[in-house]
């Protein structure tokens, strides 16, 4: 009798321990909660940047206007650009660059943007000498070189054909870049638009990412050369 007892209630106690591992709750992983950023104002934007040392290129005559139209572009349009020096073409920030891509490609554009961007290195302390352009075209192909600083670098090499300009656009900001590199400068030029309306823009890691993180990801604003090569096919 008492061994009969002994196995019931060792069963009882099998069946309520099996009982109790069935009833066990299994808790859902904590959903992340998505946190909101709160958007700048026009003047966070510009005391940001100014900590960021963005307007060490800017003259001190324009300083104040250029800051305003920073100020503006931003509260306005939500767009990165800054003030153009009357009805020129330059901005006085010298971070800003028009490229138009179809000049730059053909004879004597290489020359003159090189000449336009060399002020951002004169205010860097930075050399950017040009020497040696070298020009062979035939009708189906054109080898086009330059030397900055000494060093031979491809402007064009290749049969012409629908990537002219975009290539001889991302060949121009390369160089460009080699030589900050070279010269141990922690900028570097960014595309932002090409063709007729090509923009590029001078700035630090530091400043690239402020741009990313406060303005939109958007054919508009600047970004890396690999991810605008890829994005064009070159």
């Amino acid at each position: 009798m008492n061994k009969t007892l002994l196995i019931l209630f060792s069963f009882l106690l099998l069946s309520c321990h099996l009982k109790s591992q069935n009833n066990i709750v299994v808790k859902e992983p904590e959903k992340h909660q998505e946190i909101t950023k709160t958007k700048l104002t026009g003047n966070q934007i510009v005391s940001e940047l100014e900590k960021l040392n963005f307007f060490n290129l800017t003259e001190k005559k324009d300083l104040k206007e250029t800051k305003a139209e920073f100020k503006k572009s931003y509260d306005e349009l939500n767009f990165f650009e800054g003030k153009m020096k009357g009805e020129s073409l330059i901005f006085t920030d010298n971070r800003f660059y028009f490229i138009d891509a179809e000049t730059l490609f053909e004879g004597g554009g290489l020359i003159q943007y090189l000449k336009t961007v060399k002020k951002s290195f004169d205010k860097l302390n930075l050399k950017l000498e040009i020497s040696d352009e070298f020009n062979n075209q035939t009708e189906k192909h054109w080898t086009h070189t330059i030397k900055l600083n000494g060093k031979e670098y491809i402007a064009y090499d290749g049969d012409f054909g629908d990537k002219d300009w975009g290539i001889s656009y991302v060949n121009f900001i390369e160089m460009l870049n080699e030589q900050l590199k070279t010269q141990k400068s922690n900028e570097k030029f960014y595309p932002i638009s090409s063709g007729n309306d090509g923009r590029m823009v001078l700035l630090t890691k530091e400043q690239f990412e402020f741009v990313k993180t406060n303005y939109p990801i958007d054919q508009e604003h600047p970004k890396e050369i690999n991810e605008w090569k890829s994005g064009y096919g070159l």
